[in-house]
């Protein structure tokens, strides 16, 4: 049986297909055990740390931190019996191109891709998953071609005093009237910074990837100074000059006092799109654009929900939980779904899906973008059940440990805005649901009570639904149940359970 087994990228979710290696939680040379942690990858849904399948010695990393990978492609190769002796594998240092080190027979023997082995814990990498799943080697393989560059033509050398600046002309020495060709083995290629135009500076020496890097972030290739072979421009060059640290050509300066405003690339921010926040921004689109939007808004006196706060928090069994309005808002959302359970539903084509079980999403806003964990099953938890699943919910977010598991399946959504000041909002729907409803800054305000004008605690609701499911009358009632239940929630919880 071979010692070098080869571990690929799993899938993490439904429908990825890929991840970005945030951190790798080993190094060449560690000894492992079976399930610890090797790496942490980002995945569009969640961030999540990916177990050892063996123990032994970790042999290779195949991609460094930063690096987005496909599913289904090696990123480690774990040596699972290192005492048995050395192996006579390739080198996993870089080295140069060309100079890569032909693997001997033995070694090629050596290594084999992670097989289909037994059973294993359910959770674990290459366990059991939701629906059927296996959780590993699902989807996509890793790539079987390489690409192939040509060799680059004749380069101009530094010396000559004429060039052929005409494009598709290779330039060369001027003698005469002849143009004789430099061959590239001997004359060192420098690039003519007055060639070229816009961010990809056809005179200056840079692969496509990079051409592309720097066009992304605005980064003009004629100002930088190239650190790679023959004075090419790396990525890490172009990354530099973004950030300021490459100095841009001279610029010619003026006898005024004061200069004019610039509005360069070095004034500007390009943050890539991807992982949590490409993920948003697909949903997002494809919502507003699929299903008809309708919002409808809801102001409310919550002094007596308020007042139940504070009489829940002083009672003996509720001192070490977290009481926020958002569970009395949870709650009331939970009671009217029940009787109006048309809410709680999915469009799907030639028919209304409708649940009879609410997976509760709270809409988080975390350092790596919104995300939407759920509250599985909420409708059958007791208050203090439902209180300790939020707080654990909101906690496992803002240390960006939510699991694709916790954000996929959800049913309906609350998004808090109040948090931050806000009164309410109109939000998109979470794709799959057919409602989400905005809480909004409890305030506290003028408001006629008991036929006179008194200061009150006042919240506005706004949900946003799905008019192929839900209609005018539907919405309103629902939103209707909701508010009073938060202007009485005591008399709320006797009339409706």
């Amino acid at each position: 049986m071979s010692r070098i087994k080869t571990f690929n990228l799993p899938d993490l979710g439904e429908g990825l297909t890929e991840g970005e290696i945030l951190a790798w939680l080993v190094k060449v040379g560690d000894t492992i055990e079976l399930n610890q942690p090797i790496v942490e990858v980002e995945t569009a849904k969640a961030a999540v740390e990916i177990p050892a399948k063996w123990a032994g010695q970790v042999q290779a990393i195949h991609h460094p931190e930063g690096t987005t990978v496909e599913v289904g492609t090696p990123i480690i190769a774990i040596d699972t019996d290192p005492g048995a002796g050395p192996l006579d594998v390739p080198s996993t240092t870089a080295t140069p191109a060309g100079d890569l080190p032909t693997p001997s027979a033995a070694s090629l023997a050596a290594v084999e891709v992670a097989p289909a082995e037994g059973m294993v814990e359910p959770g674990l990498i290459g366990g059991p998953a939701p629906g059927g799943r296996t959780a590993v080697l699902v989807g996509y393989g890793p790539r079987t071609t390489t690409a192939k560059r040509r060799p680059r033509k004749g380069a101009v050398p530094a010396q000559t005093a004429t060039t052929a600046t005409t494009a598709g002309v290779d330039h060369g020495i001027v003698v005469g009237d002849k143009n004789i060709p430099t061959p590239a083995s001997t004359t060192p290629r420098v690039h003519d910074r007055r060639d070229g135009a816009g961010f990809g500076g056809a005179g200056v020496l840079a692969k496509p990837p990079v051409r592309k890097l720097a066009k992304d972030l605005g980064v003009d290739l004629r100002a930088v100074i190239g650190s790679g072979p023959l004075g090419s421009i790396t990525r890490e060059d172009v990354q530099q000059a973004s950030r300021g640290a490459v100095a841009a050509e001279p610029v010619a300066t003026t006898s005024t006092a004061t200069s004019a405003a610039s509005f360069g690339a070095d004034r500007e921010q390009r943050i890539p799109v991807k992982g949590v926040r490409k993920l948003t921004a697909e949903n997002m689109s494809r919502s507003a654009f699929t299903a008809p939007h309708v919002t409808e808004f809801l102001t409310v006196d919550v002094t007596r929900a308020m007042r139940a706060l504070e009489r829940l928090r002083g009672r003996r069994e509720w001192r070490d939980v977290r009481v926020s309005p958002l569970l009395l808002v949870a709650k009331a959302v939970l009671l009217a779904v029940k009787r109006h359970p048309m809410v709680n539903s999915t469009w799907a084509g030639d028919e209304i899906v409708v649940k009879e079980y609410v997976n509760l999403g709270i809409a988080a806003a975390t350092e790596r973008g919104l995300i939407v964990p759920n509250v599985k099953d909420a409708g059958r938890l007791s208050l203090r059940e439902l209180a300790d699943a939020l707080n654990g919910l909101v906690q496992t977010a803002k240390s960006g440990r939510t699991s694709p598991a916790d954000m996929s399946g959800g049913t309906l959504t609350i998004t808090n805005v109040g948090v931050f000041g806000v009164d309410t909002g109109t939000p998109i729907l979470p794709p799959g649901e057919s409602a989400i409803l905005a809480f909004g800054a409890v305030r506290e305000m003028p408001w006629v009570h008991k036929g006179k004008v008194k200061v009150r605690q006042v919240t506005t609701l706004g949900l946003s639904f799905d008019h192929r499911i839900i209609d005018g009358e539907l919405g309103s009632k629902f939103l209707r149940d909701i508010g009073d239940f938060l202007a009485d929630p005591e008399a709320a919880l006797l009339a409706w359970t």
